[in-house]
């Protein structure tokens, strides 16, 4: 997937957390709990079909959840 197909759940430098597109500078929504960042990032990247990517506030990648066209679907 390219940057701009992503959605990410990053830590403010000011406080709270950040929901910013792949490759995007601005936050596309600011909240003050992780929890309520990722319900709200987990909605959008659904709609949009898009891969949701959690970070830490270290910063680290802590898990992605692909809602796009995976080109690696689980076997079942």
């Amino acid at each position: 997937m390219a940057k701009q197909d992503t959605h990410h759940v990053v830590p403010n430098q000011d406080g709270g957390w950040d929901v910013k597109r792949g490759g995007g500078q601005k936050a596309s929504h600011h909240t003050d709990t992780k929890a309520d960042a990722e319900r709200i990032a987990r909605d959008v990247s659904r709609n949009q079909g898009t891969e949701l990517v959690i970070h830490g506030k270290d910063g680290k990648i802590q898990s992605k959840d692909s809602h796009g066209n995976d080109p690696y679907p689980p076997k079942g």
